[in-house]
């Protein structure tokens, strides 16, 4: 109603004003010949609400857009510090593994001593041997602060992600499955089974 009474009134301005032009400009009856009954075009109005509705639905799915591109970017970013944190933990791979040899020495240089022949009548034997004890102490210390673990699986159920079967034989009093000897111990770096242990596995007899 108010919309009519406007243009009822734009239509009586217009006639009023018809032979006058302000600035060189068309005079009101311009406005007035297009609503000749005094009512605005309803079809303008209908125009207007389909851009409003074809707009929100484009904020709608650039919206949508942005929060996928922001799912993408984050997942992205995790995926790449993972790959950095995996390149720092298992870059040293090669290294550890060289160093395993070395511990495996000394192991194999402790297990060699005669222990009936450390005595306080031999301290040379009893100092080199007590010597190697705590350097293997320390070696493993060592690993262990760098996340590299030892696998002494002697006893545990044979797991083929830890360990390698040399050979399986039956032993009476041993379950089945298990490890019943270990011929050299394994190492996990971080979780991740750097060297399996190699391990004879007692089968059914």
């Amino acid at each position: 109603l108010a919309v009519q009474s406007w243009a009822s009134y734009l239509t009586l301005f217009a006639s009023v004003s018809s032979s006058v032009k302000w600035n060189g400009k068309p005079p009101y009856s311009t406005f007035a010949k297009k609503f000749p009954n005094g009512a605005i075009d309803t079809s303008t109005e209908k125009t207007l609400i389909e851009e409003k509705v074809k707009l929100e639905e484009q904020v709608k799915e650039t919206l949508e857009k942005y929060k996928r591109a922001l799912a993408d970017t984050e997942n992205l970013r995790q995926q790449s510090q993972k790959l950095v944190e995996e390149a720092k933990l298992y870059g040293i791979q090669g290294f550890c593994k060289d160093l395993l040899e070395v511990a495996d020495i000394l192991e194999k240089a402790i297990e060699s001593v005669p222990k009936d022949e450390i005595k306080e009548e031999n301290p040379h034997l009893k100092n080199l041997y007590e010597g190697l004890v705590m350097t293997e102490i320390q070696i493993q210390k060592v690993f262990k602060k760098h996340g590299l673990l030892k696998l002494n699986p002697l006893g545990d159920k044979f797991d083929p992600y830890e360990h390698e079967a040399l050979f399986h034989t039956p032993i009476e009093g041993k379950e089945p499955g298990t490890a019943a000897l270990v011929n050299k111990v394994g190492y996990k770096l971080h979780g991740q089974t750097l060297r399996p242990a190699l391990v004879g596995v007692v089968k059914e007899p």
